[in-house]
């Protein structure tokens, strides 16, 4: 899953994963909203099939932005 990672204009870091909506967290390092961003996903996801519901395929689980 492509996360996709942004810094504002007041220093704040945003990550969101596009493949899973709603999943999107705010952090004061690149590498803070990096692992908010994949621990909220993994709930998402854990919830999802846990419901029976549908999950995004994946050839990888994460894919971060160098």
């Amino acid at each position: 899953m492509k996360i996709e990672i942004e810094q504002e204009s007041d220093g704040r870091w945003i990550a969101e994963i596009p493949d899973l909506p709603g999943v999107l967290a705010y952090g004061e390092s690149r590498a803070a909203v990096v692992a908010k961003v994949e621990t909220l996903a993994l709930r998402v996801i854990a919830d999802r099939l846990e419901h029976g519901e549908t999950v995004p395929e994946m050839a990888e689980l994460f894919a971060v932005p160098a």
